[in-house]
């Protein structure tokens, strides 16, 4: 952008304001890490970059000849210097696309061969509806969409046709418009494997008939066939591992049990009671906080008291009493068995040596049971598998804080993926780690036990492990990616950027910069602190707004990045819309330390 650039604004019909276009300037920390490792010609060679990468961006394992591949890279970008970078290429280097804050050659690093109950798992929530959970078309292409973006849990509500001769995927018993099972199958086989190599799991709310469950297991294994993991025992006594089930496609449901008709005719949308809150608008409120150190705190926060809609337990107590038996070809596709015991919740977080299972809890449950048995929602996840998913008000398919699932380790968080908004953001924060597979393995302190078989506190407080340090150097971007009247209609825009934590209560804060008023190249350098007791369940969200004095502020980009995984130093950190879409060119300088 050439500093003669000037820009006008109209104010009012005769009257226009012109504003100078600056041009992106490195930092004076930047200038000062160029001097103190440049040579005296003012030229960072190859050995010098190297000596800059290992002390600052602590890469210690970078050879003499790949910081000449980086010079060779951006040596086009200074004309007079072919032997190393002056200040100005220098700069461009660290706020390019080849020095992003996670390492994308780093892929799947994770021990992937221990079972599934170890590991977070991406799981989308009634993953066949394109918009709001009462009204909206059913269809496979929200399915192939998260498929794409590394989704490995696949919600299917089946239902008989109005002909009670086929299955339909809907959401029963509201307005949403239905698709046919066949169709939705077809398409997890075509994109299950695009984003990842490692398990899907298609999760089964079943309404059926025994003939139509049959049915059922007709289809599944003649689309699948050789794919589909079918246990060689009814229950397993241990999950298998990730690795071992690459390629794999997994079905988890309740046993099958008699469809009732006496059901069908409730009133629709009649377990959908109640509107959304104000925490469902799409971004502009914030993820309800945790901080405060209790479930009770949260709860009060964020207003989630409404009561639920129980998903899969609707009709299973009701169908026991029957003691109706399902198709057995169905019976034997599940891999992953669900549902819960009689006897409450004490009696459903048992843990059975010599089987495992799926539990399902809404995200209020979870609230409830976690102020009294959060020790045993921890110990029963350390072996089976906890779905939680979201209450049966979130009709406009907003979505909750995913943090109370994972801090109780939970493996499938289930989000409503077709929306956004800054729990979304998390979701798809957390899911950046481990080569973006799908699967995250849990943190080891939830997965050990001590001395006398006791287990992670999740309300207990912890000692500071580590503090990061969050430097906000500078943005660029906005004015190629948008109308230069988007944020303003009379100047150029003023940004501040919001940085904070993610994670257990204690670590979960937000912090702002200034407001840098009429710039498109804001430079705010300015620094943070936060301290961590838990870093494996942290992570650093980013945004950036415009001030808006008459309106609400407007949006500037967002992401969420896993604490785990964050490069130290110097980064250039690419922002995304509110859909989680790169922005071609919107992106940060920030420097990252663990100190």
């Amino acid at each position: 952008m050439s500093s003669k650039q000037k820009q006008t604004y109209s104010v009012c019909f005769c009257c226009r304001r012109r504003f100078k276009l600056g041009v992106s300037e490195a930092p004076p920390e930047i200038r000062e890490f160029f001097h103190r490792y440049c040579d005296e010609n003012g030229i960072m060679t190859a050995s010098h970059l190297r000596r800059f990468l290992t002390e600052v961006q602590r890469e210690e394992k970078i050879t003499e000849e790949e910081t000449q591949a980086i010079i060779d890279g951006h040596k086009h970008l200074s004309i007079f210097h072919r032997r190393g970078l002056n200040l100005e290429s220098f700069f461009k280097f660290l706020f390019s696309d080849d020095n992003p804050p996670l390492l994308p050659s780093r892929g799947v690093h994770q021990d992937m061969t221990l079972p599934l109950s170890h590991y977070y798992i991406y799981t989308g929530h009634n993953s066949y509806l394109t918009g709001n959970q009462l009204s909206s078309d059913c269809s496979d292409a929200p399915i192939i969409n998260a498929l794409q973006r590394g989704v490995r849990v696949i919600e299917l509500d089946i239902w008989p046709n109005d002909s009670k001769e086929d299955i339909h995927v809907l959401h029963g018993r509201t307005l949403t418009t239905p698709v046919a099972l066949i169709k939705c199958l077809r398409s997890i086989k075509e994109y299950a494997f695009v984003a990842s190599e490692y398990p899907v799991v298609i999760t089964l709310e079943d309404h059926l008939t025994p003939d139509l469950q049959a049915k059922v297991a007709k289809m599944v294994t003649q689309t699948f066939g050789d794919i589909l993991f079918c246990p060689s025992s009814e229950s397993l006594k241990e999950f298998p591992s990730p690795e071992s089930l690459k390629k794999r496609i997994i079905i988890s449901t309740k046993p099958p049990k008699e469809y009732l008709e006496a059901k069908e005719g409730k009133e629709k949308g009649e377990s959908q009671r109640g509107k959304p809150s104000d925490d469902e608008e799409a971004w502009g409120k914030e993820v309800p906080s945790l901080r405060g150190g209790t479930i009770a705190d949260y709860k009060q926060n964020s207003g989630d008291d409404e009561d639920d809609l129980t998903e899969e337990d609707d009709d299973l107590d009701e169908a026991e009493k029957l003691g109706q038996n399902g198709s057995d070809e169905y019976r034997r596709l599940i891999a992953i068995h669900a549902g819960k015991p009689k006897g409450g919740l004490e009696e459903g977080l048992k843990v059975d040596p010599d089987k495992v299972r799926r539990l399902s809890l809404s995200e209020s449950q979870l609230e409830k049971a976690a102020e009294t048995y959060g020790k045993e929602i921890v110990r029963f996840t350390q072996r089976n598998i906890l779905r939680v998913y979201p209450k049966g008000t979130r009709i406009t398919s907003s979505n909750y804080n995913p943090l109370i699932g994972w801090m109780h380790g939970a493996q499938m968080v289930a989000f409503n993926m077709q929306g956004y908004g800054r729990s979304l953001w998390l979701m798809q924060g957390m899911f950046k780690a481990n080569g973006r597979c799908g699967f995250v393995k849990k943190p080891d302190f939830l997965l050990k036990t001590g001395p006398n078989n006791e287990v992670f506190d999740p309300k207990a407080p912890l000692p500071v492990k580590t503090t990061l340090k969050v430097t906000v150097y500078i943005g660029e971007g906005w004015y190629y990616d948008f109308k230069h009247t988007h944020f303003d209609q009379f100047s150029p825009p003023d940004f501040y950027a919001r940085v904070g934590i993610a994670g257990v209560p204690f670590d979960t804060t937000m912090k702002k910069t200034k407001s840098i008023e009429d710039n498109w190249l804001p430079s705010w350098n300015e620094v943070f602190e936060f301290p961590l007791s838990v870093p494996e369940l942290a992570l650093l969200r980013i945004e950036v707004h415009e001030y808006d004095m008459s309106e609400k502020d407007d949006f500037g980009g967002q992401t969420c990045l896993p604490v785990s995984e964050l490069r130290s130093g110097i980064r250039a950190v690419p922002l995304h819309s509110r859909k989680d879409v790169k922005y071609n060119n919107v992106k940060l300088l920030m420097r990252f330390e663990f100190i």
